[in-house]
């Protein structure tokens, strides 16, 4: 699946993306507030990312900047099915970009291909030490749980307190403006 939003081109990750990738998320202030992604991130671990298996139902986007020429990697986002069943969302953005949006403009068209694929409702947390992923949360309309669990981080060896959110699809929860 492949999706464009005004600046982004979503697509899947193919294996001539590797060095790219590894050179966007190699940083640990990235890899930290990622559940799966582990501590030191290299050429290797982009391999067997982008080798590894896929649900075929729900997609995991590299997210290129659109330019007028060579399209730039500036993170990664897509869908994750819980051990409960449930959908959750996830996204980084590399530190060279963060800032400018990506992630909110990204979660939107994450949200709209939810509706398209007819999932009734998303979830999605946040590493409490990174408020910041929690702000997009909210921006893109998810609510709080009021329920903070431990989550396992890879790259930091252990398990660390995660704030959960619910987007409720079918009843229709907007998007909130940026």
């Amino acid at each position: 699946m492949f999706a464009r939003t005004e600046r982004l081109l979503l697509r899947p990750g193919w294996a001539e993306d590797a060095p790219a990738l590894a050179k966007a998320i190699a940083d640990e202030a990235i890899v930290r507030n990622l559940a799966l992604a582990p501590w030191p991130y290299g050429l290797e671990e982009a391999e067997a990312f982008l080798q590894g298996p896929r649900d075929p139902v729900l997609p995991t986007f590299l997210l290129f900047r659109r330019t007028a020429g060579e399209p730039e990697l500036v993170g990664g986002a897509g869908f994750g099915r819980k051990p409960g069943g449930g959908v959750e969302i996830g996204y980084w953005i590399a530190r060279a970009h963060w800032g400018h949006g990506y992630a909110l403009e990204a979660g939107r068209q994450l949200i709209e291909i939810a509706r398209t694929i007819g999932l009734p409702r998303l979830e999605a947390g946040h590493f409490i030490d990174n408020p910041a992923s929690g702000r997009v949360l909210e921006k893109l309309g998810f609510r709080p749980t009021g329920r903070t669990v431990p989550r396992h981080s890879c790259a930091r060896g252990g398990d660390v307190p995660c704030r959960l959110f619910t987007l409720d699809l079918a009843a229709g929860e907007e998007v909130m403006a940026a």
